[in-house]
């Protein structure tokens, strides 16, 4: 049986990982995904909300996003959130939908989001860590209650560092993968 506190650990680690793969996503390697713009917030309706709630986002073609608001009325705001973004694209506005095509990546570009996926990665492992030090000050405090033996605390301290490795290596793996990517003309 699994402690609790090993669960908890190896549940946050996951949510740590998969967090910092969504950031992944958010950067782009020349081919259009609806993961670079879905989360552009928009002035729609006297609030800001994801572009994703109020519009279909697709890509017809690896160099093309669209864009189709629910609502016509939004084209004009969705396009100034695109360019207020700063992501580096010039959206096309069209009678129903907006057209959002990739620029060529130059080599300059490719090296400033490999930086980015740097960063991405470490905020994740940083992460992680964070969460091993909670769970070993867990443990430490069971220990010290007396709910926990020296011998389980050492094994669970293991795990968890064991659950810790796993998560560092597979944000690594993810993060070589994407390097490759964002290299790869």
């Amino acid at each position: 049986m699994t402690h609790p506190i090993l669960t908890d650990a190896q549940n946050r680690m996951k949510k740590a990982v998969d967090h910092t793969l969504h950031e992944f996503s958010a950067i782009h390697t020349g081919k259009a995904t609806p993961s670079m713009v879905e989360s552009v917030m928009v002035d729609a309706y006297g609030s800001a909300m994801p572009l994703k709630q109020c519009a279909a986002i697709s890509t017809p073609d690896a160099r093309l996003i669209q864009i189709q608001p629910w609502d016509a009325s939004l084209i004009k705001v969705i396009t100034k959130a695109i360019i207020d973004a700063n992501l580096g694209f010039n959206p096309i506005p069209d009678s129903k939908v907006i057209r959002v095509p990739l620029p060529e990546m130059s080599r300059e570009r490719r090296q400033e989001f490999v930086k980015t996926a740097h960063r991405l990665a470490e905020e994740g492992r940083v992460h992680v860590r964070n969460v091993r030090r909670d769970a070993m000050e867990h443990a430490k405090k069971a220990k010290k209650e007396g709910k926990l033996s020296e011998d389980d605390e050492k094994r669970l301290e293991k795990e968890v560092q064991t659950a810790t490795d796993k998560s560092i290596g597979d944000i690594n793996s993810h993060l070589a993968q994407k390097e490759k990517d964002l290299l790869t003309v």
